[in-house]
């Protein structure tokens, strides 16, 4: 038997980015994300807090090493990684120190690798503001690219996508939960990653973080607004690297819908007002 992402109910457990400068990196993502960290080397950083988790290694600045998802237990993860060799995807060997239980890697079309497997049990800080990790999104020059390794390979479940006026796909939404997304992309004048984001569950805590980053001088980037796919409350700030962290709210649950469409146009990314132009 085999599973697909969604069947694996595979999650987003932490994320790993390369910097020309880590030990800054790891410093404000302590800081602004309201993490611990901890110098495992001088060419890497482990930040962790409330259910999210970040690795900062030494590399090149804006770019993802690696980003790990969790499955369920060992016999889903067995079973999706026998689905995804089944489709032709290539498997490599798992980088991540917080996966374990026969963790495997799988590399996208524009090079950014994902690893699946089951989390490692380390300890990590539980006190601070709520703000789970909980969704990743790329930057691409080829969003069908990207779509066709996610859902047909993986097996990630569509659940918005975004048109441009000449019916060329600018956008996607995938998941792999219950919820609207886990991954998604963007078209871009650039490859990579294009920010992640902290589920936060509520408004009230949407302000808690804001007042949180104004405290420390950090200056919001995007928002609040509110996403039309998703239909998620949002801000967003950005990282000295470049990197955009978005903090949510309210994001949407998904269940046996259809897939919805949208048009490229600002109000599909902010209802509210005015949205970051991604499209090259």
């Amino acid at each position: 038997m085999t599973k697909n992402a969604v069947l694996t109910g595979a999650y987003l457990d932490h994320l790993a980015y390369e910097s020309s400068d880590p030990k800054r990196l790891a410093e404000f993502h302590s800081a602004a994300m309201d993490m611990n960290s901890l110098r495992i080397s001088d060419k890497e950083w482990r930040c962790s807090g409330p259910e999210r988790r970040i690795i900062v290694l030494a590399g090149t600045d804006r770019k993802l090493a690696y980003a790990g998802f969790t499955c369920l237990d060992a016999d889903n993860l067995q079973e999706f990684h026998k689905y995804a060799c089944d489709n032709g995807v290539e498997i490599q060997e798992n980088p991540s120190p917080w996966l374990c239980g026969n963790a495997f890697a799988v590399v996208d079309p524009d090079g950014n690798k994902v690893c699946f497997g089951l989390n490692s049990g380390e300890k990590i800080l539980q006190t601070g503001l709520r703000g789970r990790l909980q969704h990743l999104t790329f930057a691409t020059f080829d969003p069908d690219a990207l779509v066709s390794f996610y859902h047909e390979k993986l097996g990630f479940r569509v659940t918005d996508r975004v048109f441009d006026e000449d019916g060329n796909l600018t956008g996607c939404f995938m998941t792999s939960t219950h919820e609207h997304h886990t991954i998604a992309c963007f078209k871009s004048n650039r490859q990579g990653i294009d920010h992640h984001c902290h589920e936060v569950i509520e408004w009230d805590t949407i302000r808690d973080w804001c007042d949180h980053f104004a405290g420390q001088h950090i200056k919001l980037v995007w928002g609040p607004g509110r996403h039309g796919p998703g239909n998620n409350l949002f801000a967003f700030i950005e990282d000295p690297d470049g990197n955009m962290i978005e903090v949510s709210a309210e994001l949407e649950m998904v269940h046996d819908r259809q897939v919805k469409d949208w048009i490229q146009e600002p109000r599909t990314l902010n209802l509210w007002g005015w949205a970051i132009n991604r499209t090259p």
